[in-house]
């Protein structure tokens, strides 16, 4: 008991703290994107996989050459902490960074992915569905989640069942963000600052809601980030199963690396 209520009051101390520290929006845009990868399933293809699955389902020995393509290639995987303190404060990274992030509470993300990650020393953020946890025998369980968070591991809201965050309204914010991220901060014992939308799915309106919530930044996929809130729509590229090592190389170096998108830029000195 002494222990829960002394997360509790940790992690309320966190949200105290972090909550309505402003970001410089500009600051954040100018800053060089960092390379994001997004996995989901680990497994290899099955005959009813259609193409558009192939997606986000990458076979094992794919996973295993571009973690190897990574290592080799002398990238180091950051964690969102100080992936924040860059785009927010100019902090450094180390040479040649990069984030793994992995979607959705799969299983194999800690049979397969986990070895793999270990066995180069990379760091992975967990985006977990809540409902999902222990689900059946394909999901992680609870006890897996701990030992990820245990062992230097991020562990991230994806919400509570995978709801649609651009249909999110009312009593929405209480079930799908606010409940699953308070249980995953009990079970791990670590505040939640890091959130990733369903489908990479985003709207404008509701990221206030993420802000009021304390969460510091938020990951979509590959749109072009909020003009006006880049903190919260930061980019992230699925590693497709079907990429060789080649076009994974070619995808970072292609798909990050630069600085606000022109669109971005315009709508600024617009006023947009």
């Amino acid at each position: 008991m002494l222990k829960r209520l002394f997360t509790v009051a940790f992690i309320c101390l966190f949200c105290y703290r972090s909550f309505g520290q402003p970001v410089d929006n500009a600051a954040v845009l100018a800053r060089k994107q960092v390379p994001i990868l997004v996995y989901h399933q680990i497994r290899n293809w099955r005959a009813s996989d259609k193409q558009a699955d192939k997606d986000y389902i990458i076979p094992p020995a794919t996973f295993k050459a571009h973690m190897k393509l990574l290592a080799d290639s002398g990238y180091h995987t950051i964690l969102p902490d100080e992936l924040y303190a860059y785009l927010t404060k100019g902090t450094p990274l180390p040479a040649k960074p990069i984030m793994l992030t992995f979607d959705d509470t799969d299983g194999d993300q800690w049979e397969i992915g986990r070895p793999e990650l270990m066995k180069y020393g990379f760091k992975g953020v967990y985006f977990i569905i809540f409902t999902n946890i222990a689900k059946n025998k394909h999901y992680l369980s609870r006890k897996q989640i701990r030992q990820l968070s245990d062992e230097g591991n991020v562990i991230a809201c994806h919400t509570q069942d995978h709801g649609n965050f651009k249909k999110l309204k009312g009593a929405d914010w209480e079930v799908q963000i606010d409940r699953p991220k308070k249980k995953l901060e009990l079970l791990t014992g670590k505040p939640v600052k890091y959130f990733a939308f369903p489908y990479g799915l985003w709207n404008s309106q509701g990221l206030p809601e993420l802000h009021k919530r304390g969460f510091l930044a938020a990951f979509q996929l590959t749109d072009m980030r909020a003009p006006n809130d880049a903190i919260m729509t930061i980019r992230r590229v699925i590693d497709c199963g079907y990429w060789s090592s080649a076009t994974l190389d070619y995808n970072i170096k292609h798909d990050f690396g630069r600085p606000a998108d022109k669109k971005q830029l315009e709508a600024k000195a617009s006023g947009r």
